[in-house]
Formats: structure tokens, sequence, C-alpha cells
């Protein structure tokens, strides 16, 4: 029998009467489990989070990126699907908590790190959200810029204010505050947003693919073009690297995905839409890409893969508007439910009294300015291979932390009520699971300690950081989720058996 009760309705748990904690340092509203009653998200409703996400400029780009490395189409496109594939997995373990217990992630992540440790976690999660929040900002406000420029025209010759135009910063700035004000009204109005967003992009992407292919009386060379890596040594050292690159580009809501979870009516809601949504929307977007883009040069002479570049050679007023519109649409779909939900529940999980989830939005929208995205994004080697591989392998290595703690040692079963007050069992030493600490730490070295840039194309010696783990940093993520999983699990294990009755820090079954 558990010691303290909660309610269970069809294997979704919940408070029971009168078990709210009253204890302010470590809840609020926003982070207290979701009632089993408003648990009422269907597999449509994930289906189109996927689909409103994925649908986005950045994931168009992916592919261009690759074939500017070197990669033919094909080899881009299988790249871009095994990542999506790869990266499922963590995303319906971890998602599985939501459904069941109602909780977002950085609660879920008091039962590894434990209470207080949980905001180490939840921390690195939202400083990589916040600042996703505005690379996504920066290109949709150039997007904006891009076509308004076309539509109305001299609207790139403005006068200058840090290298470029007042107008591309207008445009940023309305972006940034469109963005604040629809996630300011809650949880329930980006489920309304995603649900009408998704289809209206799918139709803007498709009509892109009609208006190009019309226009140039077929596809381009580009699909015939062969790869400048082939299929040798080559062509495996860039994939790799690339593989994992791929996969941190969703590895951050491998991690934060019981945010959205815990409004799912039930598990079977949250792994069907999720698989419908998730890879499947990924490679059609790839392939899509690849043809506009193919078509784009049949009509130009040469390939054209930022979409907002390719509609903007268009004449057409209403061509622009619909355009803008989806640009506007698809950029906020992502921005939004990727890189604004978890940050702000993550800051509120820090200070519960000070920060509610509007306020920790606030926050996410400041900081995402402050860290100048558009440096960020100057380059391909940059923005996948030291951007993306340095996220991937610190996500990777918490994302093994959770799945370890939640799936091997606890196999399912918190206690609810502990996860939100101090001595109990998620208490660890002083609110910190020091074991959970030390994989990280371990896990974190391994993934990233290796990190490497050629001369001239990053912030990294060409050498590694740490030369001797160099080899490893092509395989960050991997290396960081595997490793931290092993060592959690044992350091757990070995505790339990120094304790013959059992452990109380894992927690007890509801």
């Amino acid at each position: 029998m558990p010691d303290h009760p909660t309610a269970d309705t069809g294997n979704r748990v919940e408070l029971a009467p009168g078990e709210a904690p009253s204890d302010s340092r470590f809840s609020n509203p926003d982070l207290l489990p979701v009632p089993v009653a408003a648990r009422r998200w269907t597999t449509y409703n994930f289906t189109a989070l996927w689909v409103g996400m994925a649908h986005n400029i950045p994931s168009w780009l992916l592919a261009s990126g690759l074939v500017a490395l070197g990669m033919d189409w094909k080899q881009a496109v299988f790249t871009i699907a095994l990542a999506n594939i790869v990266v499922l997995g963590p995303m319906l373990l971890t998602g599985h908590a939501g459904p069941k217990y109602g909780i977002p992630f950085p609660v879920l992540a008091r039962a590894s790190f434990g209470v207080r440790g949980a905001n180490l976690a939840a921390l690195i999660r939202a400083a990589v959200a916040c600042a996703w929040f505005g690379i996504q900002t920066w290109i949709g406000g150039s997007g904006i810029f891009v076509l308004l420029g076309k539509i109305f025209g001299g609207w790139s010759d403005a006068a200058e204010i840090g290298g470029e135009p007042w107008t591309l910063w207008l445009c940023f700035a309305v972006f940034w505050i469109l963005q604040l004000a629809i996630i300011y009204r809650g949880m329930e109005a980006l489920r309304r947003f995603e649900n009408w967003a998704a289809p209206f992009v799918i139709v803007g992407a498709l009509a892109l693919l009609v208006w190009i292919g019309v226009k140039a009386g077929g596809f381009g060379e580009l699909l015939d073009q062969p790869s400048r890596l082939g299929w040798g040594p080559e062509f495996w050292s860039v994939f790799f690297p690339s593989l994992m690159a791929m996969i941190a580009f969703w590895s951050t809501l491998s991690l934060n995905i019981p945010d959205f979870t815990r409004f799912g009516a039930g598990q079977r809601s949250q792994i069907l839409g999720q698989t419908l949504g998730l890879p499947t929307t990924m490679i059609l977007f790839a392939l899509l890409s690849v043809f506009v883009t193919s078509g784009s040069e049949a009509v130009y002479g040469t390939p054209i893969w930022d979409p907002v570049e390719l509609v903007a050679k268009t004449d057409s007023v209403f061509g622009l508007l619909y355009a803008l519109v989806t640009v506007l649409i698809a950029t906020i779909s992502v921005n939004i439910a990727a890189n604004v939900v978890s940050p702000a529940y993550d800051l509120s999980n820090l200070a519960p009294r000070l920060i509610d989830f509007r306020r920790g939005a606030l926050i996410t929208g400041v900081v995402g300015v402050l860290i100048m995205p558009w440096k960020l994004t100057s380059t391909p080697e940059l923005y996948i291979f030291t951007w993306l591989g340095l996220v991937g392998g610190l996500l990777g290595t918490v994302a093994g932390i959770l799945i370890a703690d939640y799936w091997i040692v606890r196999r399912t079963r918190l206690s609810l009520p502990d996860l939100y007050r101090a001595g109990g069992p998620y208490w660890y030493a002083g609110g910190w699971n020091v074991r959970a600490v030390a994989a990280f730490a371990v896990g974190g070295v391994l993934a990233i300690g290796g990190s490497h840039s050629a001369p001239g194309k990053g912030p990294f010696p060409e050498e590694g950081l740490i030369p001797l783990l160099k080899p490893l940093a092509d395989y960050g993520w991997a290396v960081g989720l595997a490793a931290s999983l092993l060592l959690y699990t044992a350091l757990m294990r070995w505790t339990r058996r120094g304790s013959p009755g059992g452990h109380p820090e894992y927690g007890r079954p509801t």
C-alpha cells in the first residue's frame, strides 16, 4: 500500500482531495499535476502539434545544410529520416509520465535529480530553449522582412542599425511580441492554435510545390547530382556528426515532452500521435524541400533552398501575402510549442513563488534576444556541428538519466505528493541526488569534451577541448545518453544493494 494514497483512474494518477502540496517553495498551479478530467489531448492533437512544429523554415533548411556539406539529396533525406526515427524512442519513453501522472518535465526530473537538483536539468533545457526561441524568431522575422520588402518595395533600403536595416529589426520585434501574446493565453490557447495551424501550413507547403512544378515544367538537375562525398570514408566522417546534429534538432523535446503529454487523454493518444506526427512529417518535409529546390534550379538556374527567398521571386501579391501568413503561422507554431512552453515551466520550477508560467514565458523572450541568435546561424558548420552538436550532447545526457530513473530504477512508479515536498524520498541530500549529478558530469564530459572545429570554422580547438575524447565528439548525443543511463543505473542499484529492505530514495509506488 502506498504511504500517500492517490486517485488512480484507468492507470492515470492524480492527487487525491486534500493532497495538494501547500509548500509554495516547490509548487504553484502551473507545476501541479493536471487533473485527469483535464487530460483530453487526443491523437489528432499530438499529431497536429508535431506537424505544426516540424513545418518551419529551419526544418526546411536541414536538407540544404547537409547538401552544402557535400551530401546528395538521397543521403540528406536518409540522414534526417534515421535521426527522427531514433529520437522518437526517447520521446515516447519520457512522454509516458505525462498522461500517467499529469506532471511537467521539471517535476519529473525531481525523481532523479532531487526536488532541488531538478533545477540543474531544467535550467540546461531552459537555456537551450531560450537560444532556440531567439533563432526561430530571427529566422521568422527575416522571412517577414523579405516578403514585405517584395510587397512594398524599398523595404530593405532603410537606414541601418547595427549593420541591418531598421525595418528588419522592426519585423523581428513585432514577431517577438506576437508570439508572447499567444502563449500568454496559456496551453489551451496553444492547443487550439496548433489544431488549425497544422493543416494551413501543409497546404502552404504543397502550394509551393505545385507552383514551382508548374513553373519549371518538371524538376531540375539537382535530383541527379551525385554526392561529393560518395559512400566511402569521407561520407561517414560527415554522416555521423550530421546524424547526431539532426537528432539534436528535436532532442530538446525528448526531455520536456511531458510538458505536453501531461494533457494527454491516455498513452495511446501520445504514442500514436507522436509516431504519426514526428518521423513521417520530418521525412516528407525533407523530401518536399528537395523537390521544390530542384524545381527552383530548373527555373532560375541555381538551387534556392530558402523558401522565403524562393517565394519572393513571384510577382503575385496574393501569393506573397499567402506566403507571408504561412511563414508567420509556421514559425509561431514551432517556436511557441518547442521553445517557450519548456522554459516557462523550467523557470517556474526554479522559483515557484515568484515565477509562474506567463512570467517564465516573458523571461524566455528576453533571453532569446540577448543571446544574439543571428550569430548562431551564420554558417552551416557553426549551426550544425557546433550549436546542434553541443546541445545534443548535453541534452542526451539528461535524457539518459530521466529514462534510467523512470523506466529501470522505478519501473514507472512515482509518489506524486513527494515530488512537491522536502524530506521525502526525492529529497535525497538537501534536495540533490549526487548520483544523478555525477552521471550527468561524466556523461556530459564524454559527450562534448572532444568538441572540435575546423580551422576558422568554429570556437573549439582543432585537436578538441580534450584531445583524448575527440573521437567521441561525432557521436555526442548517443554517447551522452548511453553513458549517463548506464552510470546512473549502476549507482542507484549499488545504493539499493546496500539497503536490504529497499531504499526510500526509490520512491513509493502509487
